[in-house]
């Protein structure tokens, strides 16, 4: 309900008399003496609000006529140069992308390459200009070949002719990654700019170079190679081969590791009987380490004992040598004494010789001068046991 009431009731001068409001009080007036302004603390009229928000509307929107006709409206040059500035704001802001902690992009010009770009934050031209392609490259991926392994017998996919003209089954697991290197060794492509744009399906590809490698590997072995000792060997040169040929074809996959998973006979008769000669290899090698074992405690303890046995004849050999040098120069003494006094030296020498040769003896010599007729009391037993036991 508006202030002004100009319908002129109760005010007793027959519509002309003061304007009041809607509660019968006179509205205040406006400084100027002005009865239809307002105060400047009273707020503003929400019909002016309004009114002048259509205003502005109208003149942002014009219409062809004055009614409009339902007439689509009419941009004048401010709304469209507004449009136009929000539009290429909205274009620029398009450019930014965020590229993960795992994952590389390549930058396009035109479809032409132009960068390989990191993890964070980047800016390129927007679309058409430059183009952002990511992938993930630190992602290790697994490929079973063949993909279906639960067939078996004539029908696996996995047989394949080995070198000594045997049938083998196999199935391998391969693991590989995208290269993670911003820039290429020989000056092209980055590794993953190849991946992205030379390789239309890349595991299509892995699977036929596996395939290949593989047969090339198993029938360049035996069988029984194959399926005991030279299991790691198949996995090795599988994986080398395969990575020869992908980086001749410049497609930017790393192959991490190729697993041996089976590699069996066609049939299960032929493949116990593997089994069984797989046991007895394993049984040979366990016994071959056991000996190995023991000849390896037994022989340090005979050279051990050859050596005391050598150092000890040494030794030996080092006695009887100064014995008989200290024989010589004993002989050589005596013999210059036995010059000097030939008589006394003899008789020195025979009463030495025989104190060592009679003295060990349980004999007592009696001479017949000593006592004739006379049997003398000899305690023969004590003389022989206080020469039996050690002196102390």
């Amino acid at each position: 309900m508006p202030w002004q009431d100009n319908s002129g009731k109760g005010n007793g001068s027959g519509g002309r008399g003061p304007l009041k409001g809607p509660w019968g009080q006179q509205p205040p007036r406006q400084p100027g003496g002005q009865d239809g302004g307002r105060g400047k603390n009273e707020p503003p009229d929400l019909d002016e609000l309004l009114n002048a928000s259509r205003q502005r509307l109208r003149r942002a929107f014009p219409r062809n006529g004055a009614g409009g006709g339902g007439r689509p409206p009419q941009f004048n040059s401010q709304t469209v140069f507004l449009i136009l500035g929000a539009g290429f704001l909205f274009w620029i802001a398009s450019g930014f992308f965020q590229v993960g902690a795992k994952s590389r992009a390549v930058i396009t010009t035109f479809g032409k390459y132009e960068r390989v770009v990191g993890p964070g934050l980047h800016w390129r031209m927007p679309f058409p200009f430059q183009n952002a392609k990511i992938e993930v490259v630190t992602e290790i991926r697994e490929m079973r070949i063949p993909s279906v392994d639960h067939v078996s017998g004539p029908n696996s996919p996995g047989l394949m002719l080995t070198g000594d003209k045997n049938i083998v089954d196999i199935a391998v697991n391969v693991f590989w990654q995208i290269r993670p290197d911003l820039t290429a060794s020989d000056g092209g492509l980055p590794p993953v700019a190849q991946f992205a744009y030379r390789i239309q399906n890349p595991e299509n590809l892995i699977r036929a170079v596996a395939e290949a490698s593989l047969r090339e590997v198993v029938g360049s072995n035996e069988l029984d190679f194959i399926q005991t000792n030279g299991r790691a060997v198949v996995m090795e040169e599988t994986r080398k081969l395969m990575q020869h040929t992908l980086d001749a074809q410049n497609t930017g996959i790393l192959i991490t590791e190729v697993n041996l998973d089976k590699a069996d006979p066609p049939t299960d008769e032929v493949n116990k009987a593997f089994l069984d000669v797989i046991a007895a290899a394993q049984d040979k090698q366990q016994y071959i380490n056991r000996a190995q074992e023991y000849a390896n405690k037994i022989l340090p303890e005979a050279r051990g004992k050859a050596q005391q046995i050598i150092e000890d004849s040494k030794g030996y050999q080092a006695k009887v040598t100064a014995d008989a040098r200290g024989q010589a120069s004993r002989f050589d003494a005596i013999l210059k004494e036995y010059k000097k006094a030939p008589e006394v030296t003899r008789q020195r020498m025979y009463l030495e010789t025989m104190e060592r040769v009679l003295g060990p003896m349980d004999k007592i010599v009696i001479d017949d001068k000593a006592g004739k007729g006379v049997v003398p009391y000899l305690p023969l037993n004590e003389l022989a046991k206080s020469k039996k036991e050690p002196q102390q």
